[in-house]
């Protein structure tokens, strides 16, 4: 591993915006980032596995993180106050290629929401317009609506219980809405990601969360089946083709 790729960051903000979530406003290196999608696997107290946590937004001096409280290493995090610091192995994943269309499908879950946050700042900013679906268990977890309504008029929220914006999942409000010809771009559970790929009549990519021990392709603990042999979501991921992936039952 290249220590150099280890990188100390300060938290100028950690902030609760959503039922366990948690907005992080970092100061630090952000020269590493060369594409949306890409991820940080930050360094925890006690804890001999780092957490990866995905790239919600490139600032001036830093980046935005967001992440949910899930766990011991998670909890360390949302304990922080402004002025901590943390460190992290960074210049993680391959990110979203953006291509030349003139309009795509966002699709994102939960906290596979934030990385698309970027990608969609990166597409709007190339002229590419998106049409946005944010899914949600309840009305407690929804974050970062009001961010993605400034980047489209085509934003659709829905929530499991019907209890914000539309009732049920991204695959049935894509169905209702027949935005099922756009290329895509998605992140979120992998239940979610099937269900959108097999309900697409175009192709797309899309944004594994899995369990990752090094981040960087030595335990080969997050690999995945591809019509092209096994792939290490870390390394050749987190960003898969639609057109490569083996779904299984």
């Amino acid at each position: 591993m290249n220590k150099s790729r280890i990188q100390q960051y300060q938290i100028i903000n950690n902030e609760l915006i959503a039922k366990d979530v948690y907005k992080m406003t970092l100061k630090g290196d952000n020269t590493w980032i060369t594409k949306p999608g890409q991820f940080m696997n930050i360094e925890i107290e006690n804890a001999y596995l780092k957490r990866p946590i995905s790239i919600c937004e490139v600032i001036d001096d830093g980046l935005v993180i967001i992440y949910k409280v899930v766990g011991f290493g998670t909890k360390q995090l949302a304990d922080k106050q402004k002025g901590d610091h943390i460190k992290a192995l960074v210049g993680l994943g391959n990110g979203f290629t953006i291509r030349d269309d003139q309009e795509v499908l966002i699709v994102g879950g939960g906290v596979g929401i934030p990385p698309l946050y970027g990608l969609s700042q990166a597409l709007v900013k190339q002229g590419i317009k998106i049409k946005v679906v944010l899914g949600f268990n309840s009305k407690v977890d929804v974050f970062y609506e009001a961010k993605f309504r400034k980047l489209s008029t085509d934003v659709i929220i829905a929530t499991n219980d019907g209890t914000y914006g539309e009732k049920g999942y991204v695959s049935d409000v894509i169905r209702k809405a027949k935005w099922d010809q756009l290329y895509y771009y998605t992140c979120g559970p992998e239940p979610m990601l099937k269900a959108v790929a097999q309900l697409s009549k175009a192709e797309g990519q899309l944004s594994f969360e899995a369990r990752m021990g090094c981040g960087f392709g030595a335990c080969m603990g997050c690999s995945c089946e591809t019509l092209t042999g096994y792939k290490r979501i870390c390394v050749d991921g987190p960003i898969m083709l639609s057109k490569e992936l083996i779904w299984k039952d």
